[in-house]
């Protein structure tokens, strides 16, 4: 059980300043009961202040369906604040700050996400409805060692001298000045240190847009960005709406870049702001529909357990979500009979138990989409594999559901569904199974199960999708880079190569031959 009160303090202006309301949560869960409090207000120049006009947000409990807290909601003017103290910093005291002192101060971060652990990952369970377990076990441990990673690159990041027939030259790798950063809601302190981390170690500036569905673990994650001492202005968090606060930024004159995870449709939305305003970089990050393909000589059982977790893992709200499963005819029933079995081995409750499962999905829309999605393959006939009973309780559940003998026409095996629904189909060679797999649009993420070595990179290397995972699905790294192709979007987070995109090649070139009249 987990409540969230309002308690109403510090509501008012005191001697010319304010402290917006505090949100205090009370949280009972496998740890001994304690409570966690996190400003309300947006975090602009390391204070907490209201919103224009004082707009707000309403939070919701997933498990609850109920009313959780409210949250200050940024305003086209607040973001043209956010961006000015942004803006001041770069061109004062952190873009002075040497190299080695921006590592130190993600380290330091990533030291207060890993001290506060079970808040930030008891916020997530109760505004997103992520598994406590999962939060605390896999998102923020990760969020942490890819801080850790890029502040090791901070005093990293160099040029080349190049020889030229006048003389030399030499090139830079500068920051581009003041970023953006537009996060999804599924794992949103995970992916937030994705894109703070490289371009912070970049030198850049950064503000954030956090998911108005979730923003919760971003008001805790200002005041660590605060207390691990960065300058006013280094890094702004702001709730609000994406077609208010993320419409600003992303068309904001004075932004040079936007890093945005979410649906093709935004995504669009935002690289039009970018043509039409100033040309700011973008990188995207637009999902997916992630192909698995388990060929016969497969470790069944290690297949079967990675396959399974492909399309759970937080309820499939996840972009690499291996939701189309190709299955060789040879092994084909009875990978049937044991996948149902496991997908319908689950515990349905509250995500701050440690005895759930299986907690509920984002809000009642995404609900209603999933299910939609589970008539519509009925309706058409598609032979259901284990489609769950409605879970009957208060609050936004969906039950596991899979289907076989998918068409590769049918909505389910085209369609990004976000939701916890497996499209399982047969193929008996093994250039159909690549074909199989290739005919998306997206291409973000796939997994490969085979005992061939050959075999493993022979199909791999035909994938078209940013990652291929060998006998495991979805691990991630902070050193390997994660991105899509086709309409899973450009750009790579993690890794060396997200670097380049928070930064900024300058040539410079000496001639060293006299001058002629």
């Amino acid at each position: 059980m987990a409540t969230l009160e309002l308690e109403g303090i510090g509501g008012k202006p005191v001697a010319g300043t304010y402290e917006p309301d505090l949100a205090s949560c009370m949280i009972a869960h496998t740890l001994t009961p304690y409570s966690t409090v996190v400003n309300t207000g947006l975090f602009i120049n390391n204070a907490f202040v209201p919103a224009a006009g004082g707009s707000t947000l309403q939070i919701e409990n997933p498990t609850t369906g109920k009313f959780l807290a409210t949250v200050s909601a940024a305003q086209r003017s607040d973001v043209d604040a956010a961006v000015a103290a942004a803006k001041a910093a770069f061109e004062g005291p952190w873009g002075t700050l040497p190299p080695e002192k921006r590592g130190q101060l993600l380290n330091k971060l990533a030291d207060l996400i890993e001290r506060d652990a079970d808040d930030l990952a008891s916020l997530e369970a109760l505004d997103a409805g992520i598994l406590f377990g999962e939060s605390k076990g896999l998102h923020i441990p990760q969020a942490a060692a890819t801080l850790r990673y890029f502040a090791g690159w901070a005093d990293k990041i160099t040029g080349q001298l190049l020889r030229i027939p006048q003389g030399h030259a030499y090139t830079t790798r500068d920051p581009l000045g003041v970023c953006g950063a537009i996060v999804p809601w599924n794992a949103p302190l995970m992916i937030t240190c994705w894109k703070l981390a490289p371009a912070i170690a970049a030198g850049n500036t950064l503000v954030i847009k956090t998911p108005e569905a979730a923003p919760l673990y971003g008001q805790k994650l200002a005041l660590l960005v605060r207390e691990a001492g960065f300058p006013p202005g280094a890094i702004n968090v702001l709730c609000g709406l994406g077609a208010v606060a993320g419409q600003a930024l992303a068309e904001h004159m004075q932004v040079r870049k936007i890093s945005f995870t979410g649906s093709p449709g935004v995504g669009r939305r935002i690289l039009r702001a970018a043509a039409d305003t100033n040309f700011k970089k973008v990188t995207l990050e637009l999902g997916g529909k992630g192909p698995s393909i388990v060929f016969a000589d497969a470790d069944l059982e290690n297949a079967l357990f990675w396959t399974t977790l492909g399309i759970t893992a937080n309820n499939g709200q996840v972009c690499a979500a291996g939701s189309r499963i190709y299955v060789e005819a040879h092994i084909y029933d009875s990978f049937l009979f044991a996948f149902a079995e496991r997908i319908a081995n689950y515990s349905v409750g509250n995500p701050l138990q440690p005895s759930t499962t299986k907690g509920p999905v984002i809000n009642a829309a995404q609900k209603e989409k999933i299910l939609a999605y589970i008539d519509k393959a009925k309706a058409s006939s598609i032979r259901p594999l284990s489609v769950g009973e409605p879970i009957v309780r208060e609050g936004h559940f969906v039950p596991n559901s899979a289907f076989a003998d998918v068409p590769e026409d049918a909505a389910i095996m085209r369609e990004e569904i976000f939701g916890p629904l497996a499209s399982i189909a047969r193929f008996t060679t093994e250039s159909e199974a690549i074909a199989k797999a290739n005919s998306t649009e997206y291409g973000l993420s796939a997994a490969i199960f085979t005992n061939n070595v050959s075999r493993a990179g022979r199909v791999s290397s035909q994938i078209q999708a940013g990652q291929v995972t060998i006998n495991c699905w979805g691990v991630l790294h902070a050193n390997t880079p994660f991105g899509g192709v086709k309409q899973s979007g450009f750009g790579r987070d993690m890794g060396e190569e997200a670097l380049d995109s928070w930064l900024s090649t300058k040539t410079v070139k000496y001639n060293t031959l006299p001058s002629r009249m």
